[in-house]
């Protein structure tokens, strides 16, 4: 009859392959390893760690001072301004905001040309000729139409009463 053939598997400890991996580290990581340390040094060298270690031995306090500045009604409008900003421009397609945004710089550097010499009566008037101006013109009126009715909207149902 046959005999069973005895196997013994010795036990596996997961912190020896733990070990060997970080023994294999410095050397297979050498360079990602030297430039953590340079950030690290940057780091020290300009206080940001010393920053950090003292948020976070004092985050209770930080918290706490954030919460009760957050509790105030200047904060809360601020925040619930932000929300209607953020809700605003995600309403705007991006190619007009683009469009707006890439004219900005522009208009400003050309408002700073010419206010140095600010332009007479019948030149402001000769501006009108212009095509690019009537249509700014039309949009930031429709802009202007559209905040006037929302901004009174409140006081036209009050005085119908």
């Amino acid at each position: 009859m046959a005999k069973p053939i005895p196997l013994e598997i010795p036990p596996h400890d997961p912190r020896e392959e733990v070990i060997s991996r970080l023994r294999q580290a410095p050397a297979e990581h050498a360079e990602a390893i030297l430039a953590a340390y340079d950030i690290l040094q940057g780091l020290h060298d300009r206080g940001v760690l010393e920053l950090v270690r003292g948020f976070i031995g004092s985050s209770d306090k930080v918290l706490e001072i954030a919460v009760e500045t957050a509790k105030t009604p200047p904060a809360m409008r601020a925040i619930r301004n932000l929300t209607v900003i953020f809700k605003t421009l995600g309403e705007i397609d991006p190619d007009l905001f683009n469009g707006f945004a890439l004219a900005l710089p522009e208009a400003i550097v050309q408002a700073k040309a010419e206010g140095m010499n600010p332009p007479g009566f019948w030149a402001i008037l000769n501006k009108f000729r212009s095509r690019d101006l009537r249509r700014g013109l039309v949009a930031v009126n429709s802009l202007l139409e559209a905040w006037g009715r929302d901004f009174f909207k409140g006081a036209r149902s009050e005085s119908k009463q």
